[in-house]
């Protein structure tokens, strides 16, 4: 992953093939070492605000259209089973793109991959509501959902990178602003929507400047790539990667196991909630905010986690304790949706804290920053492969059984499985150990 510019930092003789002296040795090192601090320094700071603004970015695209599926629904004159394709698209996309997050960042650097994300999801945005039917908005969804897929994987490996001792903390700061920028989109599309007209193009189109800010902070990083923190040496990565099988992991398959399944009850939940609401006779705006409610309870919760994660020795009682908040989530749902309606959307929202825990495992089930690209792309990318029939069979169950009482007691189904691979994920120990051991 090493670029040609960070592998001539390390070996400043091999651009040159006249010897310095030592004291022309002594005087180049003297000067590297006055100015290597202060451009680190401000390079850190625009990798945080980058993190930061990226992450506010990974779900808005998502979470709006949850909000005003329905409009978008008789707008472009889908069914049932075809809103219930389109909440599917996400994952897909997730699990298609992801895969290719690994080559892509080798070649050009992760930041310079974020940075082509952040743009990517700009674009799409704005094409998406004007594109016209719902091919043309499949479509520039999908653009969208490319950017978000690399970013995904990517983020952990530049958590890992550059704040190589500061994990949990980076990892928590990430998915707060995930967190945020989902809760947001879901509790202001429907208000901003009818400020701006109420057209449901407008209520989605206006999330592409967000995106748009989110591309600078990385253009910098780019364009001088030395700045980036030295990577391990060239050698040892190729043979780390060279040794490492991720598949013959059983920590990395029980990873993206509970990455599929938790991905599953958070795009059934983003994608369907406000519906479940609206139907059980809750007003529109409320049942945007009850969305909003679910997703900001990720907001401290994603912080606090990953912190708390990183200090156990084993993360499973954590899977199971989610578990448990989303199994009286989906109770309480079945039986009074409307009369329980902002408890039940609390403990949906603890519940969906998993995908912070499951960031933070990345982290901490790989040694190397190899390890942690690896894993990352292979957990993701199969988890969302996992996650992709679960929105779509909602949406078939329920236009098929017409109501929401199957549809939520395949949600609760779900969520046993998942506990029981997230306690296994949870254990103390490496995918290079495993790998290497089999």
């Amino acid at each position: 992953m090493a670029s040609e510019e960070t592998r001539t930092a390390e070996n400043p003789t091999a651009a040159t093939r006249t010897e310095p002296s030592s004291a022309d040795r002594g005087a180049t090192t003297a000067a590297a070492t006055r100015r290597t601090p202060p451009t680190r320094a401000w390079a850190t700071r625009l990798v945080v605000v980058g993190i930061v603004l990226s992450a506010l970015n990974l779900r808005p695209a998502i979470t709006s259209l949850g909000a005003l599926l329905e409009e978008v629904r008789d707008g472009l004159g889908m069914s049932g089973s075809v809103a219930g394709l389109l909440t599917s698209v996400p994952p897909l996309c997730f699990a298609v793109f992801g895969v290719t997050a690994p080559r892509l960042a080798r070649r050009f650097g992760p930041a310079a991959v974020v940075c082509a994300g952040m743009a990517a999801i700009t674009a799409g945005l704005l094409i998406r509501p004007y594109a016209g039917g719902t091919a043309g908005f499949l479509a520039a969804s999908a653009l969208t959902l490319m950017g978000i897929a690399v970013s995904n994987v990517l983020m952990p490996v530049i958590v890992k990178r550059w704040f190589p001792d500061r994990v949990g903390s980076m990892t928590g700061l990430y998915s707060m602003a995930l967190a945020l920028g989902t809760s947001v989109a879901a509790a202001v599309t429907v208000p901003l929507t009818g400020a701006l007209g109420g057209s449901w193009q407008s209520g989605l189109a206006v999330w592409a400047a967000l995106a748009a800010a989110a591309v600078l902070p990385w253009l910098p990083l780019v364009r001088g790539r030395g700045a980036e923190p030295a990577p391990e040496p060239v050698r040892a990565t190729r043979d780390q990667q060279a040794l490492l099988r991720i598949t013959r992991s059983r920590t990395a398959w029980a990873l993206a196991v509970f990455f599929g399944l938790q991905a599953t009850a958070a795009y059934i939940t983003m994608g369907w909630m406000a519906q479940i609401f609206r139907d059980s006779g809750v007003p529109a705006g409320t049942a945007g905010l009850l969305l909003a409610v679910t997703m900001v309870m990720g907001v401290p919760l994603a912080f606090v986690i990953p912190r708390v994660a990183t200090r156990l020795p084993h993360q499973g009682p954590i899977a199971l304790l989610l578990g448990v908040c989303g199994l009286a989530g989906y109770a309480g749902l079945y039986f009074a949706p409307a009369a329980g309606a902002w408890a039940w959307a609390v403990l949906l929202g603890i519940s969906n804290c998993a995908f912070p825990l499951a960031l933070t495992m990345v982290g901490m089930r790989a040694r190397t920053g190899p390890g942690v690209v690896q894993l990352s792309a292979f957990a993701q990318s199969t988890g969302y492969l996992i996650s992709i029939p679960g929105p779509l069979l909602v949406g078939v169950l329920y236009q098929q059984s017409g109501g929401w009482g199957v549809p939520i007691a395949l949600m609760a189904g779900l969520m046993l499985p998942q506990m029981a691979v997230g306690f296994l994920a949870g254990r103390d120990r490496t995918v290079e150990d495993e790998a290497a051991a089999r």
